[in-house]
Order: C-alpha cells, then structure tokens, then sequence
C-alpha cells in the first residue's frame, strides 16, 4: 500500500472545491462540522485503514473532525448508495475503491450512478494485489501454486470480498490467466481471521 502525502494536502484542498457542495456551503469556510467519511469496507480492511489515515489527517489540518463510517456489502454498492443520496454539501463523503468502477459493468439495477451522483477530489493511494495462503498450504511459491491448483481444480476456495470486488475479479483473472479452477468463497466482512485458521486457502 502506498499513500502519497501530497495526495492527502491535495485531498484537503479538493474537499473544499468538491464540485458537489451546494451555494450555502461556498458561503462559509469548510469543513463548519464533522464530515463523514464513508468506507465501503469493514473495520481491519485495507480501504480503512487507508480512510483512517486519511481522517485523521485531515482532522488535524482543516481543524474539523472527519468521521470514518464503516458501510460495507454488496461489492461497495450499500456505502456508495449512502454517499450518491446524501445531501450533496461536501459533508458526506466516499472513500471508492476500483470495485465502484467494475460494479458499473456487473450490476444493472443500481440505484445510483455513479459517474453523475459522485464527484472525484483527489486520488490517494495504489494497492498492489497479492496472493497470501495460510502457512499449512502445500506451496511456497506462484509455480508450485500454480501447479497445484491444476492439479487439485476446484479444491481451493479463493475468499474475496464479495461477488465484483477487486480481490475477486483478480482471482477470476488470474485462474483465466493460469487455467486453472478455484472456487469463490465471498465475504461481507473481513475473511483474514478464516484465512488464517485455513477455512479459506487463498
């Protein structure tokens, strides 16, 4: 995971140029109150850990609290409905990951849009997708991974944090990639402690 801190001073700076502020917000210095700050993940995942970062930094420099609000499901859409049908005065405001972008694809009957309904700030962190198994499974690297889901298709189950999510389109990618076969095992919450007791093995 890597955050920029200039990525979080522009994040300061572009939440008070947010576009979606009404007038009566341009006529007073933002942020006058705690913002919310909706991440579409649960508490321990890494977009909250990166959204408590961001809150908190925000907090000591724009002098106003910024609220981290855990509303995870449904592949990001649950927080990200929250967020597109709050008021739109800056004080509510989403922490996206790259699932919103793939959700447009895989779901028709959102209640959203989210291009017309979210307005960007700034961009401010990458995450690098990688392959963890719990110390018990039988492969130390990516060829004896590999070779040992070809030889055992549908054994494995791949936890993710739901159907859409990036971890999960990763994992589609990869067996498509590999030729191999894996069997998806979704999670509205955190799946490491599972992971970690071998419930899951990828």
């Amino acid at each position: 995971m890597t955050i920029d801190r200039r990525r979080f001073l522009e994040l300061a700076g572009g939440a008070a140029l947010a576009p979606a502020l009404s007038h009566s917000a341009w006529a007073q210095a933002y942020p006058a109150r705690p913002v919310q700050l909706v991440v579409p993940y649960p508490p321990g995942s890494g977009p909250d850990i990166i959204g408590r970062l961001t809150a908190q930094h925000l907090s000591e420099r724009l002098g106003q609290q910024f609220i981290v609000e855990n509303r995870p499901g449904a592949s990001t859409n649950i927080g990200t409905e929250y967020v597109a049908k709050a008021e739109p005065d800056g004080y509510t405001i989403l922490l996206p990951v790259s699932t919103n972008a793939v959700n447009v694809a895989l779901y028709r009957n959102l209640n959203f849009d989210f291009i017309r309904d979210i307005a960007p700030i700034a961009g401010i962190a990458k995450t690098p997708f990688i392959i963890v198994v719990p110390p018990s499974f039988p492969a130390a690297t990516l060829s004896e991974f590999t070779a040992y889901l070809k030889g055992n298709p549908n054994k494995v189950n791949v936890a993710s944090n739901g159907i859409g999510s990036s971890p999960h389109v990763c994992a589609e990618l990869f067996q498509l990639m590999t030729g191999t076969k894996m069997v998806h095992v979704p999670y509205r919450g955190n799946y490491m402690p599972d992971l970690l007791a071998g419930q899951v093995q990828v």
